[in-house]
């Protein structure tokens, strides 16, 4: 799994008991899924279809830095299922896990389009094909 992306956890990003509130936590995940999806599959006509059960195994609290770790382990002919960790930076401690986030390629009507891929591309790799 590749970590890439890092956040710092700040006081906005807390909840009622002083951790790092789950909702803040899934959005930054969303983004990054998000972000790791159009980079393989080359469009940004992606929508998130999917989430698996979430994993809450430990809590991570104010000024803590947490980085989100994705991995794509399977492409279908609309979609891409990724799996997430997201850790400690310093103690490597697990936050969360999830096992599988689907993303589906849509047309410009919002339909599920093929999208022509099969294979984790790296962006360099990308860069040298252009």
């Amino acid at each position: 799994m590749n970590f890439y992306t890092r956040k710092w956890v700040k006081p906005e990003d807390l909840n009622a008991h002083g951790t790092l509130f789950g909702g803040s936590l899934l959005r930054w995940i969303d983004e990054e899924a998000a972000i790791y999806t159009i980079i393989q599959l080359g469009t940004n006509r992606c929508v998130t279809k999917y989430m698996s059960e979430i994993n809450f195994i430990n809590s991570a609290r104010q000024g803590d830095i947490v980085e989100l770790g994705i991995k794509a382990i399977q492409f279908g002919r609309t979609s891409l299922t990724l799996a997430c960790e997201v850790r400690n930076k310093i103690t490597h401690k697990s936050i969360l896990t999830i096992d599988r986030i689907v993303f589906v390629c849509v047309d410009e009507h919002g339909k599920p389009a093929a999208h022509g891929k099969t294979a984790i591309t790296y962006t360099d790799e990308r860069l040298r094909e252009e």
